[in-house]
């Protein structure tokens, strides 16, 4: 029996026989995207084509950042810019410059943008639609003009063709993106109201992330604005917020940690690199440790004949665990979860229960006063660490248990506030990468 062609494929595969007689695929595959609005789903498969064929490709003029000046009257755009600040859609330019337009590449409405250079091959891919016309676009910048919906082409770039720009794309340590290549990309193109449709469609969804962003920007602002007041400034023995029922508590001790703590130590060393296993001891590393507790999405195992030398740094329940590298502050309670375990070479402090309440002690590290401390205390070269005998010496300013629980629990309950909407922003992310791959083709799905 004979296989079927590629274009019976088609048919099987969505067309249900309906495909306009007029709709020619001579010369270039079809596709069809897993998900379709209803008022396209029996409109014919996209065509493919170069992108070529589509649009000219053009580059960018140069801007240097000595260029950039935020009195300056035109608005412009940096390749660096991409990486950093811009996502599918620039409808606000945030660089200026005083160069005048004569002298510069000019943006058209629908513009696409990707860079020309860059440090990967994956980073390079990374395409944004300008919203605006007569944006200066710097050099190291490859400028698609077309008559495609620009925001369409610019989530399509972004989603199932990152791949195939990464792939074209030459160099080892610094990353090349000619327009030659980008030329002889294959896109599937639907009509102008379907382009219009998904490109709506997704930008709703981004109007989303962004705004759950500023909801989770603005909980942690309030985070940090509220440990400014909660604990006391440097030199002063009372805080400026107080809860009511401590008012009238009196002024705050200051002691050294080492006072308060039963013990302070480092975790194993760099030597356990070497014991890593599949299964084994429970191993917390620096990218474990986070403001507001522990992440577990990345945990690792030592082999246990190599721990037996160091049961006496397994971490026990209510263990502060603080970064010494990297990020060197950042502290989290070791939960009941986690006891048992080991950290690899962040410090650890036992504090004295009856004296000194763990969930506060994490919070006043992580706090302004705390913090500061922590700078000041780093030594070493290029990699500044913090060691034992500096966080032994960091002043902790302690009100009485009761208060500092209460502290922990306004915090702590403003933490979990925090990992609930970062939950829901990366739900949204997640929700946008799955619409992404099936709102657009895949010419793999074709050959199946």
């Amino acid at each position: 029996m004979r296989s079927k062609t590629k274009s019976e494929k088609l048919e099987v595969r969505g067309e249900k026989g309906r495909q306009d007689k007029s709709f020619s695929v001579q010369n270039s595959q079809c596709l069809i995207p897993r998900l379709r609005f209803p008022e396209f789903r029996n409109e014919p498969s996209w065509p493919e084509h170069q992108l070529g064929d589509k649009a000219v490709i053009l580059k960018g003029k140069g801007i240097s950042k000595a260029d950039l000046d935020p009195t300056g009257s035109q608005p412009c755009i940096r390749y660096g810019e991409l990486y950093t600040r811009y996502s599918e859609t620039i409808s606000e330019v945030i660089s200026r410059t005083k160069i005048p337009a004569s002298e510069l590449f000019l943006s058209n409405l629908d513009d696409v943008i990707i860079p020309s250079s860059g440090e990967t091959k994956i980073d390079i891919a990374k395409a944004s639609c300008v919203l605006a016309n007569d944006i200066a676009l710097g050099g190291d910048l490859n400028v698609i003009r077309s008559k495609l919906n620009g925001t369409f082409l610019s989530y399509y770039l972004n989603g199932p063709k990152r791949f195939d720009i990464a792939k074209v794309a030459q160099g080892d340590t610094v990353v090349h993106l000619y327009p030659h290549q980008l030329k002889a990309l294959q896109v599937a193109v639907p009509s102008q109201p379907e382009q219009q449709k998904i490109a709506e469609c997704l930008s709703l969804v981004d109007e989303a992330i962004a705004a759950q962003a500023r909801k989770l920007d603005a909980l942690k602002t309030h985070k940090k604005g509220l440990m400014q007041q909660l604990f006391p400034r440097k030199g002063e023995t009372q805080p400026r917020l107080r809860f009511p029922e401590f008012q009238n508590a009196g002024a705050w001790t200051v002691l050294p940690l080492a006072d308060l703590a039963d013990r302070i130590m480092v975790g194993i060393a760099s030597a356990a690199t070497h014991a890593y296993c599949e299964a084994g001891v429970l191993m917390l590393r620096n990218q474990n440790i986070k403001e507001g507790g522990i992440d577990d999405s990345s945990l690792l195992f030592i082999d246990p004949d190599y721990e037996v030398a160091h049961k006496n740094k397994r971490l026990r329940t209510g263990d502060v665990i603080t970064v010494r590298t990297g990020y060197p502050g950042l502290s989290a309670v070791v939960t009941e979860r986690y006891k048992n375990a080991q950290c690899f070479t962040s410090l650890i402090t036992r504090p004295k229960k009856d004296v000194l309440d763990s969930d506060y002690l994490c919070l006043y590290i992580n706090s302004p006063i705390g913090r500061q401390f922590i700078l000041g205390a780093e030594a070493g070269g290029a990699q500044k660490n913090v060691n034992v005998g500096a966080l032994k010496t960091l002043e902790v300013y302690l009100p009485r248990l009761e208060e500092q629980r209460k502290i922990a629990s306004c915090l702590s309950s403003l933490d979990d506030l925090i990992t609930a909407e970062t939950q829901k922003h990366e739900a949204l992310k997640t929700h946008k990468r799955g619409l992404m791959q099936q709102l657009f083709p895949s010419p793999e799905e074709a050959d199946a």
